[in-house]
């Protein structure tokens, strides 16, 4: 097996001449990025599917199979698995999202070619024995009922169950208790062979390596992976949010738990820049509007924020609090306030160069690592096929103005559009339509 095409990523402000590519003849891309300081290399295997990417009666299996492969291969056990990466000192993880699912490991340098090795045998030989599935299934039962027990995690989950329902962005990574509780051998190694392929997969790596060396290792070790056909799985259409008022009560809880939200753009859309300076003033940090407003003025919560959930083909901007009953309408309120006035003034020059060197600053620093690095590769592959260097980032974001956040503001924060759940000891409170006006 040979590697059919090799780019080097151009030199100019779009990326660092430090990243390469490589199409091997499977189908399998391979990214790289040098990073000759460090005496460490992270690399991860990506699959460009995720739980958004089943069918119903699946929900869940995508990070189902992400736990089981650590359950032994054709050639490890799990114990051996753990004990040849604990002698290497290395990290090994792996995380399940909506639209993907990626193993990965982080290891001094002079390690790659063991746990390249340890890597490539868990996602290409796993034994998904069915003594290993029952077990697991009780594990991920298990985690179900701890989310389910997180106040926090809940209202989130209720809410995106809602704002996208009846779609598979909205159904849970982890699944149900009836979805996993039906899985077999068979349905597992179904799934398998359908996401894992060549053309589903990008392997990327980042930290102290060198392109063709690297490359010819993971060529080696994947080339039992065949060739799949021209197509990629299908995925979804993009759903459409519905706006929504959902109150959950629960008496056990202490605090109401607050989560309001709108539809926002997708991942790749060209006003994302304005939309993070967006979410950043309003509730991206301590000294962002909600957070002063709520919680340094009026001492109404503990916790407040607002983060983007951007996804390939649609998002949401959600904001989330937790406070007391008698104090959730005032929260309510205020934060509806604070949205009027993004659509009503623009905001002034110091509180947008605030913003800017905020999101700028997180960025930079975000970026520090070999696993972070390896990450953002392979993520702006998946997205984007291109790689954005962090000066083409910057001037993106200085490019941003006041009328361009406002305009924002005005387009995404419609009172139709918006979508409230409140979980908690809720008593006879009720919320209409009429009382989300911004």
């Amino acid at each position: 097996m040979s590697a059919t095409l090799t780019e080097e990523v151009s030199a100019t402000k779009n990326a660092s001449r430090n990243i390469r590519k490589t199409v091997l003849s499977n189908g399998l891309l391979v990214l790289t990025e040098s990073m000759p300081h460090l005496r460490s290399v992270s690399m991860g295997a990506w699959i460009g599917s995720g739980s958004r990417d089943e069918a119903p009666e699946v929900n869940g299996i995508s990070h189902f199979v992400e736990h089981m492969v650590f359950k032994g291969t054709t050639s490890r056990s799990a114990q051996q698995i753990a004990r040849e990466v604990d002698t290497i000192g290395g990290n090994l993880d792996a995380f399940t999202g909506k639209e993907m699912v990626c193993f990965n490991i982080k290891v001094l340098d002079e390690n790659v070619p063991p746990a390249l090795d340890v890597l490539s045998d868990l996602v290409l030989h796993p034994t998904f024995t069915p003594e290993e599935l029952a077990r697991e299934q009780g594990v991920i039962l298990e985690e179900i009922k701890m989310d389910e027990d997180n106040p926090d995690y809940l209202v989130h989950e209720i809410f995106t169950q809602n704002f996208w329902k009846g779609d598979a962005l909205g159904r849970p990574i982890l699944g149900t208790v009836k979805t996993v509780s039906s899985f077999n051998q068979q349905v597992v190694f179904d799934f398998y062979a359908s996401q894992f392929t060549p053309r589903n997969m990008v392997f990327s790596a980042a930290g102290n390596l060198e392109h063709d060396a690297f490359v010819a290792q993971v060529e080696k070790q994947f080339s039992s992976l065949a060739a799949s056909g021209e197509s990629l799985p299908s995925k979804m259409a993009a759903p459409v949010a519905t706006p929504h008022i959902t109150l959950k009560r629960k008496k056990s809880l202490e605090q109401v738990q607050l989560c309001l939200g709108v539809p926002a753009p997708p991942v790749n859309d060209p006003s994302r820049y304005g939309v993070y300076l967006l979410n950043t003033m309003l509730g991206g940090g301590m000294s962002s509007r909600l957070f002063q407003t709520i919680r340094e003025d009026q001492g109404l919560a503990y916790s407040i924020y607002s983060e983007m959930n951007p996804f390939r083909d649609t998002g949401s901007l959600c904001i989330y609090a937790g406070t007391s009953v008698d104090k959730t309408e005032k929260v309510l309120q205020l934060t509806l306030q604070e949205l009027r006035r993004l659509k009503q003034e623009t905001v002034n020059e110091a509180e947008l160069k605030r913003a800017k060197d905020q999101l700028k600053s997180n960025m930079v620093i975000g970026l520090e690592s070999s696993g972070s690095r390896m990450s953002n590769l392979a993520r702006q592959q998946m997205y984007f096929g291109r790689f954005f260097g962090v000066d083409e980032i910057i001037e993106e974001i200085e490019a941003v103005t006041s009328a361009d956040v406002q305009e924002l503001a005005q387009r995404l924060f419609q009172p139709e559009a918006m979508a409230l759940t409140l979980l908690g000891n809720l008593g006879t409170m009720k919320i209409e339509r009429q009382d989300l006006a911004c």
